[in-house]
């Protein structure tokens, strides 16, 4: 037991310390590219200093809010994995508020971010499918049915719950438990903060549509199609990965 114990715990060390990497990467990408408007109306563009300001602000802020997070409840490392990097999305949005940056800004900000990770791990995630075949179709079936194994494997609550079909040649995939958002949900309900869901929302919950048009590779849009949202407040995220695009 105590070896198990140890082994997770190097694990994590190794997992974070290359979140960390990622994650204050995607900053000074993004960030620097970035004029933000003060409150009093004065723009201006993020420096290299204030990056690292704003990274460290974060890494704190994570460090802090881990514990709520309840990693070791939850059933598989993969889930571990999405829910640690929610907590650098509440972190940032929560960082940037405490800056004074208006929270339209701070959305847009964070999505940002985000996008350039998960595009990145996308990508590559992706990569040996696309090289497989040409077909978007199967592009998008074999890669969500890989990304159904990890990170996203169907547990069940409090892990990820979701029922998987086919319509045709597309794949739905309905989520009716999604534990990074009940993470943000939780946290802004206990806080009184909507802003906490909303930034999450705003950035996880938008990724979907252009993360289905870079997996299928063909050069068109219209790969994902979702009405209900679990972030939105409903019951389900009904998910509908499209093998043939409506615009092609």
């Amino acid at each position: 037991m105590r070896i198990v114990t140890t082994l997770k715990s190097i694990r994590w060390k190794i997992t974070r310390a290359g979140l960390r990497q990622v994650v204050k990467r995607a900053a000074r990408r993004v960030l620097i590219n970035h004029a933000v408007e003060d409150a009093n109306g004065h723009s201006y563009r993020w420096l290299h200093s204030d990056i690292e300001t704003f990274m460290a602000s974060v890494e704190a802020d994570v460090s802090a809010l881990r514990p709520q997070a309840t990693l070791d409840a939850l059933p598989s490392f993969g889930t571990q994995l999405m829910v640690e990097f929610a907590t650098y999305t509440i972190s940032a949005g929560r960082v940037l508020k405490n800056l004074g940056v208006p929270a339209e800004v701070t959305r847009q900000l964070v999505s940002d971010l985000g996008w350039d990770i998960y595009r990145r791990l996308l990508g590559l995630t992706s990569a040996p499918v696309r090289m497989m075949t040409r077909d978007p179709g199967r592009r998008i079936r074999w890669t969500i049915r890989m990304l159904l194994w990890f990170p996203f494997g169907a547990h069940g609550a409090p892990g990820y719950a979701v029922e998987t079909s086919r319509d045709g040649d597309d794949i739905l995939t309905h989520f009716t438990h999604c534990p990074p958002q009940t993470l943000a949900r939780r946290l802004s309900e206990q806080e009184g903060d909507p802003e906490i869901l909303e930034v999450f929302r705003k950035s996880w919950c938008t990724y979907d549509w252009p993360g289905a048009d870079l997996i299928a590779d063909d050069g068109h849009r219209g790969h994902y199609r979702r009405t209900r949202t679990l972030s939105h407040g409903d019951s389900v995220c009904d998910m509908c990965w499209i093998a043939r695009s409506a615009q092609q």
